[in-house]
């Protein structure tokens, strides 16, 4: 499952990342986006949704939370 269909309020744990840009997987590392961590979706937005990453929040966009895989 991806986080595209994640539930709202469920913390997940981050299995991979289907993405291929080495610059983009590095970036997502730095704000703690890796295999492992967790993650929670706070809110479904039409172009993406909104996630909690160690506390912070981020605007995920539709082509990256199919990326991540949970």
């Amino acid at each position: 499952m991806n986080l595209k269909n994640a539930n709202v309020g469920k913390i997940y744990k981050i299995k991979k990342l289907n993405i291929n840009d080495e610059e983009l997987g590095a970036f997502l590392f730095s704000l703690g986006c890796y295999s492992g961590e967790d993650i929670a979706v706070v809110r479904h937005l039409s172009g993406g949704c909104i996630v909690v990453i160690k506390d912070a929040r981020y605007h995920i966009d539709n082509q990256l939370a199919e990326a991540i895989i949970i």
